[in-house]
Formats: structure tokens, sequence, C-alpha cells
């Protein structure tokens, strides 16, 4: 079984003894027994003086978006990086006062756009030029550090579920990554990583030994965060992403879509390792709510093959093609955004819409990002520390 960074930190915690520690967790920071990081730091006797929580709050109680302004009682000073402002999503100085050493041990999924990396590398911003220790906990990337989907991120398209100049399905670590951010930003800060033990590349997470723990509301299972990084595109149209269904981003839908109609078109692309199969849901919360609608179920047939980007983009052109009158691209979706089209912040630019509407071949489109995923493979080589 793959050991994390925290059950690591936690063989030698004898050697943070001297240290006033701040954590930035949710309820995936365990240990390979199920305990809560927090719980177990006490116990071995190491100061912790507060822990942050990124998006949905600590037990991640909150669905997207959601401001979390209360935390659950605990003897911890529970302080929340997800406010109802821009600004909020930044620690607070005095939040870091008698503070030396910042814990970052939260589970990511793998795709650019889940925004626990982006509390990372905003809170790395924060605390450049102070006399912090910035330590990620590394933990596995769900998808592999091998595979890598995309393009990279177009500057002007910057925003909380885009901060990274990388590909949506990223093939790296968190901690991998914020070594790359600090190179990137020129960052001064004191950054180090707790590598994982019998991690390597090729793993997808069932293969890790370790046990799923739901980082999100929406991200019940692995299986839902293999199709996650196309399938979030559909946040930016208006159509079901599953929110509200039991296996989110799976499942996505709309009124207008004629299920077997919009089957048979996805598979008529010829996409690799993943199987389109008509389905009627009821969504419970989110967009249509105690509607019925038609849609698709996505079964991935082919770890290796399937590639979730390419999917995604391939079903946004199906709705287009098929239903180009009710299909709508918003603005406004993300809070701390509103000018831009959500699809593009989310895909990293303007480009893959505009081909879209444009009515431009599948094959073309897809292929746009190969460049960016080349050239994003060679760059990415540098920051591993996993084999």
């Amino acid at each position: 079984m793959v050991a994390t960074g925290l059950d690591i930190l936690l063989r030698n915690a004898s050697s943070f003894h001297n240290r006033n520690i701040g954590l930035i967790a949710n309820q995936t920071s365990v240990t390979s027994e199920l305990n809560y990081s927090w719980n177990i730091m006490k116990e071995k006797g190491l100061n912790l003086r507060k822990i942050f929580s990124p998006e949905h709050g600590l037990f991640a109680t909150e669905q997207d978006q959601i401001a979390v302004s209360s935390q659950p009682e605990m003897e911890f000073d529970v302080v929340s990086l997800y406010g109802d402002s821009a600004v909020s999503l930044l620690p607070e100085k005095a939040l870091l006062d008698n503070i030396d050493l910042i814990l970052f041990d939260i589970q990511d999924v793998g795709s650019r756009y889940y925004t626990y990396i982006n509390t990372l590398a905003l809170f790395m911003e924060a605390v450049s030029g102070m006399d912090i220790e910035i330590m990620v906990l590394d933990r596995p990337n769900p998808l592999g550090g091998s595979i890598i989907e995309g393009t990279l991120l177009d500057p002007a398209f910057h925003s909380f579920v885009g901060i990274f100049p990388i590909p949506v399905r990223h093939g790296m670590t968190a901690g991998e990554l914020a070594n790359l951010y600090r190179v990137v930003k020129k960052l001064d800060i004191n950054l180090s990583v707790i590598a994982m033990e019998g991690w390597s590349r090729s793993m997808l997470f069932p293969e890790t030994g370790l046990p799923w723990i739901p980082p999100s509301p929406n991200m019940p299972t692995f299986a839902t965060a293999e199709v996650y990084p196309g399938m979030c595109l559909f946040e930016g149209l208006n159509v079901s992403e599953g929110r509200g269904t039991t296996t989110p981003f799976q499942l996505s839908g709309a009124p207008f879509i004629k299920p077997y109609e919009l089957a048979g078109h996805c598979t008529g692309y010829g996409l690799e390792g993943v199987l389109f199969r008509p389905v009627w849901f009821k969504p419970t919360v989110h967009k249509f709510c105690g509607e019925v609608i038609g849609g698709i179920w996505l079964q991935v047939t082919d770890h290796s093959r399937f590639r979730s980007f390419a999917t995604g983009v391939a079903m946004t052109a199906a709705l287009q093609e098929l239903y180009p009158e009710h299909l709508h691209f918003f603005k406004g979706v993300y809070e701390f955004n509103e000018t831009l089209p959500a699809f593009d912040l989310l895909a990293g630019n303007s480009h893959i819409r505009t081909m879209i509407l444009n009515g431009c071949d599948i094959g073309s489109i897809i292929s746009s990002w190969h460049d960016d995923e080349a050239e994003f493979s060679e760059i990415k080589k540098g920051f591993h520390l996993y084999d």
C-alpha cells in the first residue's frame, strides 16, 4: 500500500515538536488507519495552532461555490479559506501570526479546475517573502502521473478554476505542482515536500491500496474523478452535469436531449475506451431539479485509452450539432469571474468553444491541443518526484 506524506511525517513527529503549525486540510487528511491528521498530531504532541479549510468546508458539508461561513465545533481553531469574496480566498496576515510551518494535506483529483490545488497556489503567494515554511504532505494523483490532456491555461483565462499554467489533466501530484508553481511564479518561499512511498506514475487510485474518501460532495468515487476532467465542462452549459444524483459527472442531461440520438452521435466519433449509454434521470438539486430529463451515462471500458477531456469536448460538439437552438454557454457561473464564458474558463481558452460553434470536425478540435500536451509533457519531467 502507498504511504502518504502524512503517514511519513507522523513517523518522525518528534522532529516537529518545536514548530507552530497551521494545517490546510479537509476530511481527506487521514492516516492509513483513517484517523484524522489533526487528532493524531495532537496525540503526538504537535502544536497545531490553526486548521485552514478549502472550498466545501472541513467536512465537505457545502455544495460547490457556497461560501463556508461556519465550521463544526472543534477543539481546534478552524478558519475557512472559501468565503463570499475573492479576498477571502487568501489568509489574512493576522491569522498567520505565531505560525512558522504550514502543512498542506488534501486529496486532489488530478484536474486543473479542482480548487484545492488552487487554494495551495494562492496560499503560497500569500506567504511569499514571509518567514513561514510550506510543506506539502503528498498524496496520489488518482488519475496517475503519466497521461495528460487538454490545453495549457491561457493567462487571460486565469480564475479560481484555473491558476496553474498546466493542462486540464496534468498528471502531477500536489507536491510536484507546488514545486512547479514556485518556479513559474518566482515565489520567495521556503517550500518542502514529504514524498510518498510506494507510488508510481502508472498507478490509478484503486492500485494504491488507499481508501477513497470523497474529497467534495460531488466526487463520491474514483469513477467520478476519472470522467471529471471532461464532464466538468458541462458546468458551463445549460446541461446537467449530474449534480443532484448519486453519480455526478458520469450522468449528464437536459430536457431537450434525445438520449438515443445523442448516444448514437457520440458513438459515431469513434472515441476509445468509453461507451455512451442513453438514460433518463431526475436531479434532486441544481439544474433541472425535480425534472425527468434525457441524457447519457458514461461507461469507461479501458482506463488506458479513455480520454476524459476529449470526451467532454466531443459531447459538447455533439450537443451543438444536434440541438443548436437549445444549447447555451453560460457566463457568470463562477462567482469570482462573471465576464467570461464558464466553458472557456474551464477549457483555459476560447478556441475550443469557437471551434465547436464554427462546426469544426471533432478530429480537428481534439488535435488542436496536442502541441500543448507535448510541450507540457517535457516541462513536467523537471518536477517529477516519482518514477
